[in-house]
């Protein structure tokens, strides 16, 4: 009998612990701040207005989010290498930093449904002689590293057994280093070298065609174990496009034809 009614209360007590445990979907609320990461030198998806405060799509996006949440939202500037160390470090809650979905990060991160897609372009300087992706062959190259398009790179340059890969830590490195001369193209999306040729900050460089990798589809990401938080974010991400709130921002931020978010075949 007092076997019994020990057994009953630790089933008790195990309930009320499961109970009381907020997940991280539960601490945002509670907290009335969302701190989600952000690039901020990758215009048109995050960049810096002549006052200084942060603009571009992912931190439209992550606005959007804190609304739906009903907290307010914290940008927290994140250079591209910096991304999954803020989360894991709890310097943010989410990441809305334009982050790749590849299997590798998702040992790590829980990482959801892409809400956002990229095609990929080259940039040369116009002093080089590249004109197309395979002018590339034996010249010195460079991409932000830990990105899709630094990865495909620097493969890419292995494949061809010449010419020399160099990584950067941000994307305004790279394209100074292209603009100066330091490097004779780089592969990037394309909606980032379009916005880089446009500022007018980078003389002497120009995007000369498409570079043959896969789409990029990217994902928000939190922590991998947040399930809740996990499925909340996929439902967001279905409702900004439902809504029309994802062509909005993609006409305000980008324009030109809207990028489908799902691969030919598969259900997401």
């Amino acid at each position: 009998m007092k076997t019994s009614v020990l057994a009953l209360g630790l089933v008790a007590a195990a309930a009320l612990t499961s109970q009381a445990h907020a997940d991280k979907l539960d601490d945002v609320i509670g907290s009335g701040t969302l701190r989600c990461a952000v690039v901020l030198d990758f215009p048109p998806m995050g960049s810096r207005d002549e006052n200084n405060n942060p603009i571009g799509f992912d931190v439209d996006y992550c606005n959007d989010l804190a609304k739906a949440l009903g907290v307010t939202a914290e940008i927290v500037e994140t250079p591209f290498p910096e991304r999954i160390p803020a989360l894991m470090s709890g310097r943010v809650d989410v990441g809305v930093a334009s982050t790749s979905d590849t299997l590798e990060r998702a040992k790590t991160v829980g990482m959801t449904i892409p809400y956002f897609a990229f095609e990929m372009a080259v940039t040369a300087n116009e002093k080089s002689g590249v004109k197309s992706f395979e002018d590339m062959k034996g010249k010195v190259v460079g991409a932000t590293a830990g990105t899709f398009e630094a990865i495909a790179l620097e493969k890419q340059v292995k494949e061809w057994g010449a010419g020399e890969f160099r990584p950067y830590q941000t994307q305004a490195d790279v394209f100074l280093a292209l603009s100066q001369g330091q490097i004779d193209a780089t592969v990037s999306t394309s909606t980032v070298a379009q916005a880089n040729v446009k500022t007018g900050k980078f003389p002497g460089i120009a995007v000369v065609g498409k570079a043959p990798f896969d789409t990029d589809y990217v994902a928000l990401f939190t922590n991998r174990e947040e399930y809740g938080f996990v499925n909340f974010l996929n439902l967001f991400i279905n409702q900004q496009v439902r809504t029309g709130r994802y062509a909005e921002l993609y006409e305000k931020w980008v324009g030109g034809e809207l990028p489908d978010l799902t691969a030919k075949g598969v259900y997401r």
